[in-house]
């Protein structure tokens, strides 16, 4: 092989090597900010479609309805734990912050944590729906058959 050939040679095989580290490095860092939408019986029993059940110290996003009478505030703090159910096994998530405005029980919410043990996420952002008539698409194909209570039809909570 002449000289000319074997520079051509080199220089398309490390242009080669260097896409191929460059491709694996962005789909390393796309991988470690993926958030997969869990439901409460997901995290427990695994997804319905393929079995799979995240892993201790998995990033991921909750869904599902706040617990009446499972809210516990810290009075030294700003911690809050709660749990969360859909329709079937419920999951404790613990926030250190200030909750949504619009956070209270049987308020359906989406969280975004960490799963630290089997059924205890930590959370380090919560949200809260802004009407009662919306809920994610994977949180209401999970809630149905489930009887709620929405705010405007609950004279205790002050709406009309």
């Amino acid at each position: 092989m002449t000289t000319r050939r074997q520079k051509r040679l080199y220089a398309g095989l490390s242009l080669l090597v260097g896409l191929a580290v460059t491709v694996g490095l962005i789909l390393y860092a796309l991988s470690e900010n993926i958030d997969l939408f869990y439901t409460p019986s997901e995290i427990i029993h695994g997804k319905k479609e393929t079995g799979v059940k995240p892993t201790v110290g998995q990033r991921l996003r909750i869904g599902g309805m706040v617990v009446e009478g499972s809210v516990k505030r810290d009075p030294e703090s700003l911690m809050v734990e709660f749990e969360l159910q859909d329709t079937g096994p419920k999951v404790v998530v613990r926030y250190d912050g200030i909750l949504p405005d619009l956070f209270r029980e049987g308020q359906g919410i989406v969280a975004n944590g960490y799963l630290r043990e089997g059924n205890v996420i930590e959370a380090f952002e919560v949200l809260a729906k802004h009407d009662e008539e919306y809920m994610p698409p994977d949180l209401a194909e999970a809630m149905k058959g489930i009887k709620h209570v929405k705010p405007s039809e609950n004279p205790e909570l002050g709406y009309q």
